[in-house]
């Protein structure tokens, strides 16, 4: 796919310098963030093994581990080049920052989206994982599953950045999941169907199928708003040379770029940090399948409330509980096919959690052979409340409702929980990478999409839509794509001024978009057969 070339109707002298190297001052920024990563990660992973004291009998658990980080954290670089120019695809146009001063403090500004962000998106898309491969996440078929979808995602990635392509990760890895998900079921004689959450790929499906019409609609609404209301012809014009903006759109221009690459780390930050605790959970159990963290008080008030809550599923129980109520836990997780007996497997099971909290006092002092059922069993019940409350058909009374809503959360504080410089990692990954091979996707972006130079009101009209849509989407924990939102508003927002839009490049966005899903479902798909049958 070759991307159309800019159509500029006057002069050329608008366009940005996007041509100036990068001075030492940025490398030694570069460098330096890259060793104090490196070093805090190190520092704080031998910290925590120590501490948990479960040292492996081989050092292959080491080696997959670095490994399967590398490649996790490298997803996260790549998703920093190839998504975050968007955000200064704008400020740069519009010529509010100079261009590797705008990719600098976009890239800080990911940064800090990652630290501060809240951690649902994270656990929203390991929802989307086939949960035998959840459940064993430490096996061949666990780190099988890791690797493929990592890599599938990088592939495509890269491939169409090469292009000139602003694909979405969050799409791309979305796609690779699902791919796993079918390879994974068909391996095992099942349905395709069966090997993925589809209420949950449904649900993110919709955010991401939307966050394009969004950004359409809402840019070009917001430019015509802007028309009717700020009558200064030189915001819906051409700027002259390399004049910045006034004052007042500079500011706005520059506070949506800070807000849209904020808003990029809180939420596609979160991808891979999921994943990457699903690498340390497979390979350090010990140390990180439970969160050593939660202060012992708490521990008086977590058996308290599972008490109560295996007695209120009890009273509400219609059957009793089956011989083996993980296994028809793990049953009702993986098809969603409700039976009677569910509640009171429920029941069984939040039981053996309260006494195996109660028996060793607390999270940190569980012997290793115990962690790890302890963990299953509690994503278990997490998932089998959360389907529960879904069924309607299955009523609970108020007191049930209750306790199911406090245990669930006391249980997902112990299970769903992100370290520090996992959080520090994954936010140098991210920054650096937006501090690198940005240029392709801003020019497609700022020159290729419609057929005259961004003006300011398009620029802002398209940011302000950008930041505001993935802000609301990391509140309510959907995977969004920057990609997606920006360069359709940016397209919205052409179509509005009436500027023309290069349709071989709109062409190409939309057939990026379509193949994505299935391109990254193959390419997963076939890794994941592929590394099952040589390890």
């Amino acid at each position: 796919m070759k991307t159309a070339a800019l159509t500029l109707p006057k002069s050329s002298n608008s366009r940005p310098q996007l041509d100036h190297k990068s001075g030492w001052i940025t490398a030694v920024i570069f460098l330096g963030m890259l060793v104090i990563g490196i070093a805090f990660a190190i520092y704080s992973l031998v910290n925590d093994i120590i501490d948990a004291g479960g040292e492996p009998i081989t050092w292959m658990p080491y080696i997959l581990l670095c490994v399967a980080l590398l490649v996790a954290l490298g997803f996260e670089f790549v998703n920093g080049f190839h998504d975050t120019a968007n955000a200064v695809a704008t400020v740069i146009y519009t010529h509010s920052l100079p261009a590797n001063f705008a990719v600098l403090w976009s890239g800080f500004f990911n940064f800090l989206g990652v630290l501060f962000s809240s951690g649902a998106v994270a656990f929203g898309i390991i929802s989307l994982l086939p949960v035998e491969l959840i459940l064993r996440v430490g096996s061949t078929a666990g780190f099988a599953m890791v690797f493929s979808l990592l890599i599938a995602a990088i592939i495509w990635n890269i491939g169409t950045w090469l292009l000139g392509l602003p694909v979405s990760s969050s799409h791309t890895l979305i796609g690779s999941i699902i791919g796993v998900g079918v390879a994974n079921a068909l391996m095992h004689g099942r349905d395709g169907t069966s090997g993925v959450d589809w209420v949950q790929a449904i649900k993110v499906g919709y955010s991401l199928l939307l966050s394009p019409l969004i950004g359409f609609i809402c840019a070009a609404l917001l430019l015509l708003a802007l028309r009717a209301l700020i009558k200064n012809k030189a915001l819906y014009e051409e700027p002259k040379g390399v004049t910045p903006p006034p004052w007042w759109i500079r500011s706005l221009l520059i506070l949506t770029c800070t807000g849209v690459s904020f808003a990029h780390g809180s939420n596609d930050g979160q991808k891979g940090m999921g994943l990457i605790m699903l690498i340390l959970v497979g390979s350090m159990p010990m140390a990180y399948a439970l969160n050593r963290t939660m202060p012992v008080d708490h521990m008086s008030q977590f058996i308290a409330i599972s008490r109560l809550t295996q007695e209120s599923l009890q009273k509400n129980a219609r059957v009793g509980s089956p011989a083996d109520p993980r296994a028809a836990l793990s049953g009702y997780v993986r098809t969603k096919i409700y039976k009677p007996e569910i509640i009171a497997a429920l029941a069984a099971v939040t039981g053996e959690i309260g006494e195996q909290v109660k028996h060793y006092g607390d999270l940190a002092h569980m012997p290793l052979e115990v962690v790890s059922n302890v963990r299953i069993d509690m994503y278990l019940a997490s998932e089998s409340i959360r389907f529960l409350e879904k069924n309607k058909t299955v009523k609970f009374d108020d007191d049930a409702k209750a306790n199911l809503n406090v245990f669930k959360k006391n249980i997902d504080d112990a299970t769903k929980f992100i370290p520090l410089w996992v959080k520090v990692s994954v936010a140098i990954a991210l920054g650096l990478g937006t501090m690198v091979g940005w240029k392709s996707i801003v020019i497609t972006v700022g020159e290729k999409i419609g057929k005259s130079h961004m003006t300011y009101a398009q620029g802002a009209s398209a940011e302000l839509v950008t930041m505001t849509t993935i802000a609301g989407a990391d509140i309510f924990g959907l995977p969004v794509s920057t990609t997606h939102i920006l360069s359709s508003g940016v397209a919205g927002a052409m179509a509005a001024n009436k500027s023309g839009l290069q349709l071989g490049t709109i062409r190409n966005l939309v057939i990026a978009w379509v193949l994505t899903l299935p391109s990254a479902m193959l390419l997963s798909g076939s890794l994941y057969w592929l590394f099952s049958k040589l390890f």
